[in-house]
């Protein structure tokens, strides 16, 4: 499904690869109010964190159900519908879209999938649609 991806025992990981993981948690749930505090109750440089935040994530016991894409869209007359019926056709279901207001010509949509009957895989989807007129950048923020 994720060619670029493994699956690998965190028994053979350094630690600060779960330490990323613990960081952005305690972020996320308001625990820490920002990265620099995280990161120093956990025992990580902020370098560290940054390096490996968009790299690492914790499966669910979902795997593989529910992934989240961030794009930058040009403000242009069904770019936006473009996408949503290309995420239609490869069997996505859209579970929550998030829509910026379009500034300098671009809008920042952030949009959570649920991928388990997905047709194709998410590395062949985000090819695709970084060839699309109107898409310019696509980035996996999550996959569980």
């Amino acid at each position: 499904m994720l060619t670029k991806y493994l699956i690998v025992s965190k028994e053979i990981l350094p630690e600060y690869f779960d330490k990323v993981i613990e960081a952005r948690n305690l972020v996320e749930t308001g625990k820490k109010e920002n990265i620099s505090e995280a990161v120093k109750a956990v025992g990580i440089s902020r370098s560290t964190y940054y390096k490996y935040k968009d790299y690492i994530f914790s499966p669910s016991t979902h795997f593989g159900r529910k992934a989240t894409l961030s794009f930058v869209l040009e403000h242009k007359k069904g770019v936006l519908s473009h996408l949503l019926n290309t995420l239609a056709d490869v069997e996505a279901n859209i579970l929550t879209i998030n829509q910026d207001i379009p500034i300098n010509n671009h809008a920042i949509v952030n949009i959570t999938l649920d991928i388990l009957e997905m047709n194709i895989s998410m590395d062949q989807l985000i090819d695709s649609l970084k060839k699309t007129e109107g898409i310019t950048k696509i980035k996996l923020l999550t996959i569980e």
